[in-house]
């Protein structure tokens, strides 16, 4: 399907490639500030903006890349434009950085047309920069969009994210001139918009470790773009301030949080910060994708009873816009967190995340938002806790159990070893008085009117 596109659009990928699809690329309704405004609006506390994807296109106005927003596409520096916005609502703000697949992602551009006026024909991948004098990419070498042609090696065109080994053994110079060039781009982003975090993809315990993603190359690149990173907040704050998000870094690092995509860990988990991700949809726009905000909240209440942060990717259309269906479970997000904001906002984990049906945690399917997860259904069991920054003790259900009915927190029963004596149970949003009980069982909550509340309930236990 997308060799029919481009050739309906671009015609051959011998004459035409990625490249056209960047050039033509405009998305002239993206207006940071106005995102800015609506995610803080519905409860957002940080924001983590794209600098380069896989396909090594930055954002910005790259020292390094010439291939970037600046310099063809919508002719912005759309980074520059996120992170101005961000400082002026007083929010936080990360940049992601996911190019470490970059040196060998764009192996299709390395192979031949197999049938047709151009069989036997290589793409777009062999011109050099040489080949641009008099084409509208003059002065821009397509070497620094593709990389270099690594199909020698077997499998290296399939495109697995875990390489076979041996890659790059042969190549170890390339490897060693796009490392240098990785580190360089990212912190050419520290130096020109100070972030409060930086966050690197792969899928190893960090970037260029020798193995899956970089296998063929270790190096010490994530180290000192680290220490680099630190150095400079020490001389532009005055402290270490900010912090990396490694993805799947183990814990024992001072400054480095690690992530878990689209899974929860076992047990709560304090050992080291963490953030939660997914994202609805994919990780970019498609048609006909599940709004779905309890989908979203679900996940949050997950990541935050295990004593994670969470981030969520929202899909923005091409144009830079929002599907109407997206807008509206925004606000529905916004909604649930004005009323559970205080559960949520500087909470920690407790001793267990929560409870579920015969003593068993019951969570949403892990993975990206779709029709599994919106259609999977929770029971007034089903239950998570977080100790808020107030002290207090919340038990989140995990969908609206019927008024009048009663939902019990086993966890909370006089039996317990150093049992709470409980003073006070109120639900947020709620004025109405609740009724409970404290018994060896646990605590008995009465659910009181509860006709306006959507997704989930939050009782605050004093």
């Amino acid at each position: 399907m997308a060799y029919k596109n481009h050739l309906e659009k671009y015609g051959s990928p011998v004459d035409s490639g990625y490249k056209e699809v960047l050039r033509d690329w405009n998305p002239e309704k993206l207006n940071p500030a106005w995102y800015v405004n609506l995610y803080k609006q519905i409860g957002a506390r940080f924001l983590l903006i794209q600098g380069v994807h896989h396909d090594n296109f930055d954002l910005w106005n790259s020292k390094y890349q010439p291939w970037n927003s600046v310099n063809i596409g919508p002719h912005r520096d759309l980074l520059g434009e996120w992170a101005s916005a961000i400082k002026a609502s007083g929010m936080h703000f990360g940049v992601a950085f996911h190019h470490e697949y970059t040196w060998w992602w764009w192996q299709t551009a390395f192979r031949n047309d197999t049938k047709g006026p151009n069989a036997g024909k290589m793409y777009d991948g062999r011109l050099t920069l040489a080949d641009g004098k008099g084409k509208w990419w003059q002065g821009l070498d397509p070497k620094l969009l593709y990389g270099i042609n690594l199909r020698e090696y077997k499998g290296i065109d399939q495109f697995e994210w875990n390489l076979p080994s041996g890659i790059f053994s042969r190549h170890l110079d390339y490897a060693k001139w796009y490392v240098d060039r990785w580190a360089l781009r990212m912190l050419d982003v520290v130096s020109k918009y100070d972030p409060d975090f930086i966050y690197t993809d792969g899928n190893s315990t960090q970037p260029f470790s020798g193995w899956n993603s970089g296998t063929g190359y270790k190096c010490d690149a994530d180290q000192r773009v680290l220490a680099s990173y630190f150095n400079h907040a020490l001389a532009k704050h005055g402290k270490v301030d900010v912090f990396s998000i490694t993805k799947f870094h183990p814990a024992g690092q001072n400054g480095v949080v690690t992530t878990f995509e689209g899974w929860y860990p076992d047990n709560v988990k304090t050992d080291q910060p963490w953030l939660g991700e997914n994202a609805v949809g994919d990780w970019f726009y498609g048609p006909n994708y599940v709004y779905d905000a309890s989908s979203v909240i679900h996940f949050l209440l997950e990541y935050v009873s295990k004593d994670g942060a969470y981030a969520v990717s929202i899909p923005i259309m091409p144009d830079g816009s929002l599907d109407t269906a997206c807008l509206k479970m925004l606000y529905q997000i916004g909604d649930w967190m004005k009323i559970n904001g205080n559960a949520i906002y500087g909470s920690k984990g407790w001793k267990i995340a929560g409870e579920g049906h015969g003593g068993k945690l019951r969570s949403i399917p892990g993975g990206n938002i779709g029709k599994e997860q919106a259609n999977f259904t929770f029971s007034p069991e089903d239950l998570r806790f977080t100790v808020g920054k107030d002290g207090g003790f919340n038990v989140f259900t995990m969908m609206i159990p019927a008024p009048g009915s009663e939902i019990v927190v086993h966890s909370l029963g006089t039996q317990q070893q150093d049992a709470w004596k409980i003073k006070s149970v109120k639900l947020l949003g709620s004025d109405a008085t609740v009724v409970w009980r404290q018994t060896e069982e646990g605590l008995h909550i009465v659910i009181p009117d509860v006709s306006n509340f959507r997704t989930s309930l939050c009782f605050t236990i004093k």
